[in-house]
């Protein structure tokens, strides 16, 4: 049995190269929580998160509080029982699922390096499969969009991505722009963050058919998703559902309504690598298509994301860009991107990613 004895929570911010605009807003920066799991075996585990308030309604503040109620709980307990720790954390506070998704990520470190495997392993990941992430086109004026997105094609990328989400009628000359730009022969996916109305976005769904989008992310407020169904049956694209897919619950109910096409599933949104697992079984069973996406994460997160995406059949894409767009990097080890987008996975064991100590002394701190 081990058992956990220390836990430090940090608070690291880094400014991105330029805005990251969508239609929920900007961000200048990536302003999230680093957790430092230490154990009386000498194991140390790392997890991150990226706190979003448009979308989970935490922050990088709230995150540092309420992950010092969750340490408090942990300490003493053993971290191999994975499931014990996370039931034990839900019982402490209701949701937060940003903050306890770097707990969670701690703990299969901390696992799956005791258990001397990969964390891809760990979890029944097959290393075959070949990752490589699409990159985004940020909202802004056509013409803009449209140079931005000839930059990712000419970088290798296999896929545009594209936020758009404000104003169908200007969305759509946004994709006309991006695809006379580019050309034919890359696919483009949308993400419209919630930014439609129904009646808009089955509107602008179908102009943009003449434009092979290979899916559209959200396109409706996701408190609107038993409306769902119908964009769907009416779209001629494929929806996939992101902000409206948080947890194994939110997914069961939406496949019930037949809602969408994909999941978008985003270790913030689930709580972490276990809930995460959960929505990918139920996918499969159901026969929905998968992609793993990020907020704003450091190469320390990203790379239990990827790790991740190699745990079932039904992820067909990721969206691992964001960590790409920070003006420093602050992580030791963890994925590589290589040209085109592709994505190498640690083959140590654990995560494979985390921070230096000079790394971690540059930050604000809290230990328990």
């Amino acid at each position: 049995m081990l058992s956990i004895t220390q836990i430090e929570l940090y608070r690291l911010s880094v400014r991105l190269k330029e805005p990251f605009i969508t239609s929920l807003g900007e961000e200048t920066s990536a302003d999230n929580v680093v957790v430092k799991m230490s154990t009386d075996a000498g194991i140390t585990g790392f997890g991150e998160c990226s706190p979003f308030m448009a979308v989970n309604g935490e922050s990088q503040d709230t995150c540092l509080v309420v992950g010092q109620y969750l340490a408090r709980a942990l300490k003493g307990k053993d971290p191999l029982q994975i499931k014990a720790c996370l039931r034990m954390m839900d019982a402490v506070i209701y949701g937060n699922t940003s903050i306890k998704s770097a707990f969670d990520m701690a703990l299969y470190d901390i696992a799956s390096r005791h258990a001397g495997q990969p964390l891809y392993a760990f979890i029944g990941g097959d290393p075959s499969r070949v990752l490589a992430t699409d990159y985004t086109v940020s909202l802004d004026e056509p013409s803009r969009m449209a140079a931005d997105a000839v930059k990712i094609k000419e970088a290798g990328y296999p896929a545009i991505k594209v936020k758009l989400g404000r104003d169908g009628k200007t969305d759509v000359r946004r994709i006309q722009a991006i695809r006379a730009a580019v050309g034919d022969d890359i696919p483009i996916r949308i993400d419209a963050n919630q930014g439609w109305k129904i009646r808009e976005a089955i509107e602008t769904l179908k102009a943009l058919a003449p434009y092979h989008i290979e899916h559209c992310e959200e396109p409706i407020a996701r408190w609107k998703f038993m409306k769902l169904p119908r964009v769907r049956k009416e779209s001629p694209i494929p929806i996939m559902a992101d902000e409206s897919c948080g947890d194994a619950h939110d997914a069961a109910r939406l496949i019930r309504l037949g809602a969408c096409d994909y999941f978008n599933i985003k270790l913030g949104k689930s709580g972490g690598l276990h809930n995460g697992l959960r929505i990918a079984r139920l996918a499969e069973r159901s026969g929905i298509l998968l992609q793993v996406g990020a907020m704003l994460e450091s190469r320390l997160a990203m790379t239990a994301f990827a790790h991740f995406a190699l745990c079932s059949p039904n992820i067909v894409h990721v969206d691992l860009d964001t960590a790409l767009m920070f003006s420093e990097d602050p992580v030791s080890g963890g994925l590589r991107y290589e040209p085109g987008g592709r994505i190498q996975v640690p083959r140590t064991p654990g995560l494979g990613a985390w921070l230096e100590p000079e790394q971690l002394d540059r930050m604000e701190k809290v230990t328990v």
